[in-house]
């Protein structure tokens, strides 16, 4: 463990991309004392530009808002729900996978019908569909995002439980009398988590596009200061102010590249062979 966390530290990849994700989480957690501001509220003239007024470095928008504020605490709710719904979807994946690769038979039919049924809908248009009929919340994005990321999670769990049900370790646990939901849980679960972290990191950077997807076609919450909907507000102005719709989508593309980087470079020291195949 102590060997994989050092090279996962030792990794270029690793450490750019985490300098980013340090950086956004800590304006998400500080946003309040590093922008004190209501982001909401008008700060200054509309349409300013960037760097006229150090104030406001990244400039105001049409309703003389700032841009810098609106970043900073539009990074809390584009990592609370990336990260959130990336927590339901595992839950969601582990679940149906683990049952039916650990079961096979008719559960592993049943189970991975739903999962197919559920992958045959395009994921996007489901999820706006989710959040139209829940009402547009944080809680309903995040609903929605988890509901259509977890298929991808239960096809691999599957298959690596599937693979794992016949060891030696699984059936010497059994032989010891520990019931079904202890081998599952504590013997098979964790020698399965490797190429699962390793896909999390990319469920939150997709998360965070389609929470800001969702938010540029207006269905995010009103009440939150969201990137997305910095760019969908920027839309309409793009050639007279450029800078509205700019700085947001700079910060989601840092932000979802650092994620990359991250998960690149965890499947690089938890799934090695992979990553060598890859590679060549």
């Amino acid at each position: 463990m102590n060997q994989a966390l050092k090279q996962f530290l030792c990794n270029p990849k690793a450490i750019i991309g985490l300098t980013i994700l340090v950086l956004a989480v800590l304006a998400a957690i500080f946003a309040p004392l590093i922008a004190p501001g209501d982001p909401w509220k008008m700060a200054t003239r509309p349409f300013l530009p960037p760097m006229q007024d150090m104030r406001f470095a990244f400039g105001t928008d049409m309703m003389g808002r700032d841009i810098m504020t609106g970043l900073i605490h539009g990074a809390r709710v584009s990592i609370l729900v990336g990260l959130t719904s990336t927590l339901v979807a595992l839950v969601f994946g582990l679940l149906f996978g683990a049952l039916a690769g650990f079961y096979g038979g008719w559960i592993d039919d049943a189970l991975m019908r739903i999962t197919e049924f559920f992958q045959t809908i395009p994921t996007f248009v489901f999820a706006l569909l989710l959040v139209a009929i829940l009402s547009p919340s944080i809680l309903s994005i995040i609903l929605a995002i988890g509901i259509v990321s977890w298929p991808p999670v239960a096809r691999l769990v599957r298959s690596e439980f599937a693979s794992l049900r016949n060891r030696e370790f699984v059936r010497a646990a059994e032989v010891l009398g520990q019931s079904n939901w202890q081998i599952i849980w504590g013997q098979i679960l964790p020698n399965t988590l490797s190429p699962v972290i390793a896909m999390a990191s990319l469920m939150v950077a997709s998360a965070i596009l389609t929470e800001a997807a969702i938010s540029f076609l207006g269905l995010g919450d009103p009440n939150r200061m969201s990137w997305g909907f910095m760019i969908g507000a920027a839309r309409t102005v793009l050639r007279q102010a450029w800078w509205m719709s700019f700085f947001p989508g700079m910060v989601i593309l840092l932000v979802v590249l650092a994620l990359n980087l991250v998960g690149d470079a965890l499947n690089d020291v938890l799934n090695p062979r992979l990553s060598r195949k890859r590679r060549q």
